[in-house]
Parts: structure tokens; C-alpha cells; sequence
């Protein structure tokens, strides 16, 4: 429910406006309270003034194994929790098992205490250096360095090289976990985005292009994958079109994070048009290698033809980055 109140005038200079007593109540606010203001824009934002630095959260664990308990821990994570209280009757060694591998997974995170009922984990990262600009330009490198080396893994029939790939996915999902995490928290609480220095407009940006280049290192390691799956080296003539899919491919997810990046709206918006434009172009390319598959074995094609479609996804959620690109490039209403 929408409340208005007027603002007043009082000793000739301060303005002053009262806060809803239900509003108050639930935030513990009272006489002698402190609250915070935030300015964002034409808005002001009030919060009451956090004492408590570290938020602390309890699950309990019981009935959770395997995947489900590892999803739990990571939806914690995100959910911004700095101390996770995970409780049992007893803790199974099996649970034990998956909870450290669960942290190990996760930036800042670390077993703190362990007793029969009960594991603590705590976020030692301090939150002053996280940063969800630079958490970003890292799963560009990595996701694009993984597309590159899939690729060449595929041309090459290296299986070492397809390995590496699969176990660098790791690294990416780890930033991705930081992204949605800070993300949340500037959803949450004003004053995150402030200690970020950024609007919560440019964090959800932020957000939504990791999230495509998270996509981009799952189709890298989808091609690591296949390629572990091919007992023979792929045609020449196939292997030069997969090339020239993935330079175009590579260069349309590179202008579509340069636009993203720009602080310029002009140029920002010049490579963000020029990414969409040559995915359309791809989708052809694309078309192209399908009709050199016609004459393979039909589950070899099969299987190279997916490898083309991980490639063409790929350049896709370059084309979704300069989508946003242009988004945040366009005029504040």
C-alpha cells in the first residue's frame, strides 16, 4: 500500500517528513533509532541502520542428499547469507562429504565448525572486494578461452585439451555463483549497491551477461564432451567452416561486452547493432555446415551437428549481451 506524507519545514532550513508507525514496528525502528538514506536518481531510499555486519541463516538438512543438499548450500550463497547453519539430528558422513565439496565450489566460502548435529559455514571474503564488474570480465576470458580451446580440442581430437575444458567450467559457474550473489544483495538492501558504486539498473546488466556467458562455457564444455565421444578426426572442409563459425561467433559475444562495457552511449550502442546484425548472418554460415553433415554417416552428422549448434547458441547469447547493451545504453526515463 502506497503512503503519502507531507514534507515539513521546521527551524526555518530542515525539512522533515514523518515514516509509517506499522513500517517502523516491523523494522524495530523507535525513538533514537537510526536509519539510513540512500539517493538514487529522483528516489530516496530509507533503511534502518544495520548493526549486525554478518547475516546468518539456518537449513535444516535432514531429509537432503547428494544434489539437493549441494543445491540448498549454493541457494543460501546466493541468497546472501554470511554464516549457513546446516542442522541434523545427525549428520551423516556421506552429507559431511557433499556440504565441503558444496563450499570448495563456492568463492569466500569455508567449514568453520563441525559438530554431530550441525556444520558452520561462513563467508570469510571480505565484502569490500567483491566486485561484480570484475567477476564479469573473468567469465568473459575464461568462457571465450573455453569456446577456443573446445574448438581446437574438436579439430584436433585432443582429449587432454576437451578435459581441460570441462574442468574450467567450474571456474566460470564459481563467478556465476558471485554474480547472482551481489546482484541479490543490491536487490535486498540499498546499501550494497552503494558500497559498489554502482546503480542497481547497471548491476542487473551485470547479471543478465553472465548469465549468457555462463551459457556460453556450459556449449564449451558440450563440445569437450562430443568430442570425447568421436573415434575419428572430423573432415577438413568441416573442421575450416567450424573455425570460421567460431571466429564470427567469438567476435559478435567480444562486441556485444565491449558495447555492454562502453562508457560511451554512441559507441555503445554502434557495437551492440553490429553484434545483433552479423547473428543473423551466422544463423547462415550455420545452415552452410549443415549441408557439408548431409554426407557423413548419419550419427556422426548427428553429433557434428550439434557441436554447430552449441557454436551458433553461443554467438546468440553474444547477440542477448548487446540486446542489453543497447537497454542500458538507452535514455533514463
Amino acid at each position: 500500500m502506497v503512503e503519502t506524507r507531507k514534507v515539513q519545514v521546521t527551524g526555518g532550513s530542515t525539512f522533515t517528513v514523518s515514516i509509517p508507525k506499522e513500517w517502523a514496528t516491523e523494522n524495530d525502528v523507535s525513538a533514537g533509532s537510526v536509519v539510513e538514506f540512500y539517493p538514487e536518481g529522483d528516489s530516496l531510499f530509507l533503511a534502518p541502520a544495520n548493526e549486525e555486519e554478518r547475516t546468518e541463516g539456518t537449513l535444516d538438512v535432514t531429509d537432503l542428499a547428494g544434489d539437493e543438499l549441494t543445491r540448498a548450500v549454493m541457494t543460501m550463497y546466493v541468497s546472501g547469507f554470511d554464516i549457513i547453519n546446516l542442522e541434523s539430528s545427525r549428520i551423516t558422513t556421506s552429507q559431511r562429504r557433499t556440504i565441503r565439496e558444496a563450499t570448495q565450489s563456492l568463492v569466500g566460502l569455508e567449514v568453520l565448525e563441525e559438530t554431530r548435529d550441525s556444520v558452520v559455514i561462513r563467508d570469510l571474503l571480505d565484502s569490500a572486494e567483491l566486485s561484480i564488474h570484475t567477476a564479469v570480465r573473468r567469465m568473459r576470458l575464461i568462457s571465450l578461452s573455453m569456446l577456443s580451446d573446445a574448438v581446437d580440442g574438436l579439430a584436433e581430437l585432443d582429449t587432454d585439451m576437451a578435459r581441460d575444458v570441462i574442468q574450467r567450467d567450474d571456474d566460470v559457474d564459481r563467478l556465476w555463483m558471485v554474480v547472482s550473489r551481489i546482484f541479490r544483495a543490491t536487490l535486498r538492501t540499498p546499501k550494497a549497491a552503494e558500497e559498489l558504486g554502482l546503480p542497481r539498473e547497471v548491476c542487473f546488466d551485470y547479471q543478465s551477461a553472465a548469465r549468457q556467458l555462463e551459457r556460453v562455457a556450459d556449449h564449451a564444455t558440450k563440445i569437450a564432451h562430443l568430442t570425447l565421444e568421436l573415434e575419428k578426426p572430423v573432415p577438413e572442409e568441416v573442421v575450416d567452416a567450424l573455425y570460421e563459425l567460431h571466429e564470427e561467433a567469438r567476435a559478435i559475444i567480444d562486441d556485444g561486452m565491449d558495447a555492454l562495457l562502453a562508457e560511451d552511449g554512441d559507441e555503445s550502442t554502434r557495437l551492440a547493432n553490429d553484434a545483433r546484425e552479423s547473428v543473423q548472418l551466422l544463423d547462415e554460415r550455420a545452415r552452410q555446415i549443415d549441408e557439408l553433415l548431409r554426407d557423413l554417416d548419419p550419427a556422426r552428422a548427428q553429433m557434428l551437428g550439434l557441436i554447430v549448434d552449441s557454436v551458433s547458441r553461443s554467438a546468440d547469447y553474444g547477440g542477448n549481451i548487446a540486446e542489453t547493451a543497447l537497454q542500458k545504453a538507452a535514455p533514463t526515463p
